[in-house]
């Protein structure tokens, strides 16, 4: 996305310069990323989600659609409406990140051995989850039928070998550029750590959901976890008992961006796009076709 720049605006964000005065000055009293997490399990009922899957599926079956692609399309699409999701705090100040990342480890093999790719997805106002059934196929095809290393791992083959004090001193050096927002494009392009969000989804290993922090390092405001399909039952209105998958995630934000009210609105609006995907066939910024908010 093309955003004009500013004074005291980074190649990457937009200075928030007129934020409320207790915002302005959470990132001198509470510096530290890694030390202002705000963590929520969620669970979210799959029946909607499946039947839809089911439909797109038999529409389409040489390119399938998965829950991965719902869960992270019906996260981007939250952090496009709710635009101070996507903030990040760098430099003792508050950014609106320019663009909508969305970031997930591509293994090249299921073994021990296989090495893995950090995939980068840009999300554009017009894009869909059909646009990211496709994307995310040619990402990760392209992940895993190339030898090319990417920049940071270049810079991390070249560091490796030097001695302790110098490799100490480069990354101070580049938290130092990321302080003032200088780090080359080089180092960043392929860095989850600058992006959006950062998805990674431990129920493909058959693993559950969990906390998972942040890091310090890089712009880096939020992280997903999906876990595995459990199995839920409920009552219904008549009293009978109903039985339905269900899927856990956990969600880690940096609380400094916004405030619990605007969290819990987010929330809402992300289960309400798990309960009715076929909003996610619209454009990101296309208006829900129910009022979310009640």
């Amino acid at each position: 996305m093309s955003v004009k720049r500013r004074r005291g605006d980074r190649k990457d964000g937009a200075w928030l310069k007129d934020l409320d005065a207790m915002h302005m000055m959470l990132p001198y009293i509470l510096p530290n990323r890694c030390d202002n997490e705000a963590y929520v399990s969620e669970e979210i009922d799959l029946t909607a989600v499946n039947s839809y899957l089911e439909k797109k599926n038999a529409e389409n079956p040489k390119y399938n659609y998965s829950l991965f692609q719902v869960i992270v399309t019906a996260a981007m699409k939250t952090f496009i409406m709710r635009p101070q999701l996507n903030r990040f705090i760098i430099g003792k100040r508050v950014y609106q990140r320019n663009d909508y990342s969305a970031a997930f480890v591509v293994k090249k093999a299921f073994n021990d051995e296989s090495e893995e790719a950090v995939a980068i997805v840009n999300f554009e106002n017009d894009s869909s989850i059909e646009w990211f059934n496709k994307k995310l196929y040619d990402t990760v095809n392209s992940a895993r039928n190339t030898d090319e290393i990417d920049e940071g791992t270049k810079t991390m083959n070249v560091l490796r070998k030097c001695p302790r004090f110098m490799i100490y001193l480069v990354v101070k050096c580049i938290n130092l550029l990321n302080y003032f927002g200088k780090v080359p494009d080089s180092i960043t392009k392929g860095d989850f750590t600058y992006s959006t969000c950062m998805f990674t989804n431990l129920g493909s290993l058959g693993l559950n959901s969990g906390y998972h922090h942040l890091y310090s390092w890089g712009t880096n405001s939020n992280f997903v976890v999906i876990g595995k399909k459990n199995v839920s039952y409920s009552l219904d209105k008549n009293g009978e008992t109903k039985r339905h998958e269900t899927v856990e995630m956990g969600l880690t934000t940096d609380e400094r961006i916004s405030d619990g009210y605007y969290y819990s609105k987010s929330l809402k609006l992300f289960r309400y796009l798990m309960n009715h995907p076929e909003e996610l066939e619209k454009p990101m910024t296309g208006e829900t076709e129910h009022d979310w908010r009640k």
